[in-house]
């Protein structure tokens, strides 16, 4: 009766140890996450094509060559089999090649930068669909959402409207810190003075969990957010809704919320300062700092006008019959005489 129960025990264990497991991610409501399950699926699947065999070869060995069975058929000078070999390496080889074939396919069709060609797998974008943009700063320890079209910005609440391609704009205040939001689509990482992009779809109506992927200090663990995915009637509410009665959000209000800060409740404002996350991507949100875009373009400038003036020496030096670095090595000398 005992051993009964134990099986049965033993059986379900697996069934138990899954109860608790949120598997939003092989049952997301995103087009991106949903073919991003899919290559896991078909990967493992593949996988275990090789994993398995060996497996059970592994105990049926053990179980037919024990030390109990005379019956086995003992051959101690047996070292080579074509047949077995072409097996043991064809088989991985062959596997080997498709899962190659499908991650080169997938990196493409799947890259973050690209641009959504349908909204669903049966359905491609309409020509009267226009994505939305929306510009994600990651902060201490917090997330702030701009939408650019709408003039609005909300802290750790994102809304989006259903079957509408979204493209994500996303940086970071401080440290690296990662994007995430399993239902939607895969994790993207966010970094001070870069720009990374996401385009992504929403399939279903319904609010999804979204949060850091990557350990970013101590209030890492609270740095959550809401995404909700609304009707393009709800959608257009939501904003109205924001821009009521909400503070404005300029750099002064900028750097008060850039301040870290753990557990942040949902904050909206309903108006954004036009250029503000251009300043936060280049560093230069505080007065008198110079973006990191006209540093740049300043340096470039600069080159290209040190180079040209080379090139204009050199010229002169191959007309004068002179050495291409005679102008340029040589320095004034000053004599003195007693």
């Amino acid at each position: 009766m005992f051993s009964q129960l134990a099986r049965r025990g033993i059986l379900l264990l697996p069934a138990i140890m899954m109860a608790g497991c949120n598997t939003v991610v092989m049952n997301p409501s995103g087009d991106i996450a949903a073919q991003q399950s899919k290559l896991i699926v078909i990967s493992t699947l593949l996988m275990l094509l090789i994993i398995v065999p060996v497996i059970a070869l592994t105990f049926f060995f053990a179980w037919r060559y024990r030390q109990s069975n005379t019956e086995a058929q003992y051959e101690p000078d047996w070292d080579h089999s074509t047949k077995l070999e072409l097996v043991i390496w064809g088989a991985p080889l062959l596997i080997i090649i498709a899962l190659g074939m499908l991650t080169w396919i997938t990196t493409h069709t799947l890259d973050p930068y690209r641009k959504l060609s349908r909204l669903d797998e049966t359905r491609a974008i309409p020509a009267n669909v226009k994505p939305i943009t929306v510009e994600v700063v990651a902060l201490d320890w917090k997330w702030l959402f701009i939408y650019p079209e709408q003039g609005i910005a909300t802290v750790n609440e994102l809304a989006a409207p259903v079957d509408v391609p979204i493209h994500f704009k996303i940086t970071a205040s401080t440290v690296m810190n990662s994007f995430y939001i399993p239902a939607l689509a895969g994790q993207i990482y966010a970094m001070p003075g870069m720009q990374t992009e996401l385009n992504a779809v929403i399939n279903k109506a319904g609010d999804y969990e979204g949060f850091s992927a990557n350990y970013s200090g101590a209030g890492f663990s609270d740095m959550r957010f809401k995404f909700r995915g609304l009707s393009n009637e709800d959608f257009a509410q939501w904003v109205q809704t924001v821009k009521t009665n909400q503070p404005a959000l300029k750099r002064a209000e900028y750097l008060e919320l850039e301040k870290p800060s753990i557990k942040d409740p949902v904050r909206r404002y309903a108006t954004v300062e036009a250029d503000l996350y251009h300043a936060i991507l280049n560093r230069c949100v505080v007065d008198g700092q110079v973006c990191i875009d006209k540093l740049m373009s300043t340096d470039l400038n600069v080159k290209s006008a040190a180079n040209g003036k080379f090139s204009n020496l050199l010229a002169q030096n191959q007309q004068a019959g002179r050495g291409p670095l005679a102008e340029i090595c040589t320095t004034p000398t000053t004599t003195t005489g007693k």
